[in-house]
């Protein structure tokens, strides 16, 4: 197997499988993932799991950190792309090459994040719509896109994610808030805002829901939001599969699955990202 540290991209290419470029395209895109969250992406066995991320960390093509526990003992590993793989999706996508120290800035950056946990919080919830699919393949995830993406394309929106669910013959577009209880309900609540001016301007309707973690946080949010019309918003907690009937909306009594909550993709024009000459695109 090639050295690690190869100058020849190419030599190692013949060493890297399609679901390997899955993997290394979703690091791309949201930058961390745990070695639990690979295996349930990806794997069957968590010893093939482990054994493929160290051979991925010996071609470069991936790096990894962790830190203690308190305690005692160490977190799990938490995954990124290593120098080969920001030169890999750099050619992929026709970006300049990346340096040796760029590449290393960039893990260092992730990993002394003060937003780590929040970050690694939301792509727990699209790995476990993901994971659904795996077992359940009449549903998909048809975006997974993280904050970067989703400001992106939609600019005025600031969501922590955004995904489009399909399940039980309805495709539901969401905008995601991880809460990790660090701030007040008030600055929750005005989230809001953007979302309802959305609409207005194009029409785009999606529940926008609120993944908090414990079940008074849930309570309190409701009581707080209590009367609010002007966006659905509905609430799970970070215990539950965000795939099953776990949904509470904001106003009603009794939790629903995603795909039944109410969805609206919005009016075929040209400040919708949703449409491309007035045709729906994921």
């Amino acid at each position: 197997m090639p050295q690690s540290r190869s100058s020849d991209l190419l030599a190692i290419y013949s060493h890297i499988t399609s679901r390997d470029r899955q993997l290394l395209q979703l690091l791309d895109d949201h930058h961390v993932l745990t070695t639990d969250q690979i295996h349930q992406l990806f794997f069957l066995a968590r010893r093939t799991c482990q054994i493929r991320l160290s051979e991925l960390h010996g071609l470069g093509l991936l790096d990894r950190f962790r830190f203690a526990r308190t305690g005692g003992g160490s977190q799990p590993w938490h995954w990124t792309l290593g120098h080969n793989g920001h030169r890999f999706q750099a050619a992929a996508h026709e970006r300049p090459e990346p340096t040796a120290r760029a590449s290393r800035q960039a893990v260092q950056r992730v990993s002394a994040s003060p937003t780590l946990t929040h970050l690694l919080a939301v792509n727990e919830f699209f790995v476990r719509l993901k994971t659904h699919t795996r077992r359940h393949p009449e549903a998909r995830l048809d975006r997974w896109w993280s904050e970067r993406a989703t400001t992106r394309q939609f600019r005025t929106i600031t969501a922590d994610g955004h995904g489009i669910w399909t399940a039980a013959g309805a495709s539901v577009g969401f905008w995601l808030e991880a809460d990790t209880g660090t701030e007040p309900l008030g600055r929750l609540a005005g989230k809001l805002d953007r979302y309802a001016t959305l609409t207005r301007r194009v029409g785009i309707r999606y529940p926008v829901l609120f993944w908090l973690g414990s079940a008074a946080r849930e309570e309190h949010l409701h009581r707080y939001l209590r009367g609010r019309r002007d966006v659905l918003v509905a609430t799970a907690t970070h215990e539950t599969d965000p795939a099953q009937a776990v949904w509470l909306p904001v106003g009603a009594t009794g939790r629903v699955g995603l795909a039944q909550l109410p969805t609206d993709h919005g009016q075929p024009v040209a400040d919708n990202p949703n449409f491309d000459d007035g045709v729906f695109v994921l």
